[in-house]
């Protein structure tokens, strides 16, 4: 579990680096005023996706879809789901139900953050 918070802690140093980064390059390389510091930027929001599974198909066969249509994804039901930050895995985990609405359990964080 170490390990983990280790690895979240690292994506999270390497994150602020980039922004700070960016920001250095809007500024063309003068920067001025405080650093940044990370609880200035624990309140950004970022985009979380859970991706079950994908599939590629014909733009006929996309065409002829409709109501009832099946769509087979390249993951079998017990396979955990991808947890993805802005586009990019950071953890894997089982899809459960949160009284009428889908929620992820993380079982494990990705070590490659």
């Amino acid at each position: 579990m170490a390990d983990q918070a280790n690895n979240l802690e690292q994506a999270v140093d390497q994150a602020v680096e980039s922004v700070a980064d960016q920001l250095g390059q809007l500024t063309d390389g003068v920067v001025t005023g405080d650093p940044i510091g990370l609880e200035n930027l624990l309140d950004v929001p970022v985009s979380i996706t859970v991706l079950i599974g994908t599939t590629r198909m014909s733009l006929g066969d996309l065409v002829a879809l409709g109501p009832g249509s099946l769509i087979p994804l390249d993951r079998e039901a017990h396979e955990p789901a991808d947890i993805l930050v802005n586009g990019r895995v950071i953890a894997r985990g089982e899809v459960v139900t949160i009284d009428n609405t889908y929620g992820v359990r993380i079982s494990h964080l990705d070590k490659d953050l």
